[in-house]
């Protein structure tokens, strides 16, 4: 990364127009494919884990517990990560004092905003075709579909569905191999991603914006606090393992800006730090599509951002139904690309916020997609072993899970 930085600085700095064009369109293609082979791994190994996971929880009640306390879990850290945000950009101001006038005509953002409602987010949720699913990589869909389908073979017992478990066991191994090669790639994956960036826009971004960033940060740090504060509640001493543990996929996804990349990784060490791999299996898919904390904080800090600048006043009321908004409108992009913008552009302009703010995120929005993809990875990180301490399926030496244990 800090490779990247100067090599990106060098290359602004010093290279012609023409010369920056090409390298920064020819260097990401080490990051394209990083990205590609990571997601050719996430729709097997989720049908595979989940299935099995699901499958070795057997009875439906406890699915039905376990699901309903990671939901319960899922709303409480959006509404503490979206309030994080709102309390540090109202008392930072970062877009007072900008004065921007609303134009006069409307701005297109190249964002895909079309379908943001409640029909057309459960449509989308329920796939038409499980290979459709696999091959765009809708893990929301691909969880729906694995939900069902190892309900019904958990209802056929263990003497029919014993087979299949197993194969699918085997399958999700094997994927987890298949990262750990992937995973050589990185390094000159997050190299290509930093230099591409920086070559192209030059350092001088980061210090326009340093107040926006530096404060956006800050929320990132402090919403990182609360969810360790409340991780050490439940797990006490064994949480500062958890994020020693988690230090890798964190970084993944922070410096690659995808918490997809980091998911195949975030499985592996969940298991390792010895939480139930029924329950991790279950969970992480799931949090990948309803708790995606640090898209919340961005949400909140950037929307009321945006609202400074063009002198847009909100009252009370209608920054919390904003607020909602954000929160429930994010529950269905999991995947989409940009998809904090996404759901930034789809909701602000119904409080008469402009929807041309978002032109002033979208030249640092990569800076930014680091710090939510990554808190993104540790939110779902301690909520999955939380969950798994709280059903009693952590193991408490974290050297094996709890299945080869009893086995």
């Amino acid at each position: 990364m800090i490779a990247g930085i100067f090599t990106g600085a060098a290359i602004h700095e010093y290279a012609a127009a023409d010369v920056i064009k090409s390298y920064a369109d020819n260097i990401t293609l080490f990051t394209d494919i990083f990205l590609r082979l990571i997601k050719m791994v996430i729709a097997p190994l989720v049908f595979s884990t989940l299935t099995v996971g699901i499958m070795k929880l057997g009875e439906t009640s406890t699915i039905g517990r376990v699901g309903g306390k990671a939901m319960i879990w899922f709303v409480s850290s959006s509404v503490l990560s979206i309030l994080v945000g709102l309390f540090i950009v109202t008392l930072e101001h970062p877009g007072a004092g900008m004065n921007l006038e609303v134009p006069a005509e409307a701005v297109q953002t190249g964002l895909a905003v079309s379908g943001m409602t409640l029909k057309a987010f459960i449509s989308h949720t329920i796939p038409t075709s499980i290979a459709g699913a696999m091959s765009d990589n809708e893990i929301l869909q691909i969880v729906v579909f694995s939900m069902f389908f190892a309900i019904a073979g958990a209802s056929l017992g263990e003497k029919f569905n014993a087979p299949l478990v197993s194969a699918l066991d085997v399958v999700s191994h094997i994927m987890l191999k298949v990262t750990g090669y992937v995973m050589y790639v990185a390094p000159l994956a997050i190299f290509a991603a930093i230099s591409s960036v920086i070559a192209t826009q030059g350092l001088g971004i980061l210090l326009n914006y340093a107040s926006f960033i530096g404060g956006y940060y800050v929320a990132i740090v402090l919403t990182c606090i609360v969810l360790i504060s409340v991780g050490y509640m439940v797990l006490k001493r064994d949480v500062f393992r958890l994020l020693a543990m988690l230090k890798d996929p964190v970084l993944v996804a922070f410096t690659t800006s995808s918490s997809e990349a980091a998911y195949p990784k975030t499985l592996d060490q969940l298991t390792r730090f010895g939480c139930s791999r029924n329950i991790a299996s279950f969970v992480l898919p799931i949090g990948y599509s309803f708790n995606l904390v640090g898209s919340m904080v961005y949400c909140s800090f950037a929307s009321m951002f945006i609202a400074q600048a063009y002198n847009v006043h909100l009252s009370f009321s209608e920054i919390a139904v904003l607020m909602l908004t954000l929160m429930l409108a994010s529950k269905g992009i999991a995947g989409v690309p940009r998809s904090a913008l996404v759901v930034l552009a789809a909701t602000i302009p119904s409080f008469n916020i402009p929807v041309a703010g978002i032109l002033l995120l979208m030249g640092i929005d990569h800076f930014l997609d680091m710090g939510r993809s990554a808190i993104n990875v540790l939110g779902n990180g301690v909520a999955t072993a939380m969950l798994s301490k709280n059903e009693g399926m952590l193991e408490e030496t974290g050297t094996v899970p709890v299945e080869e244990v009893k086995a």
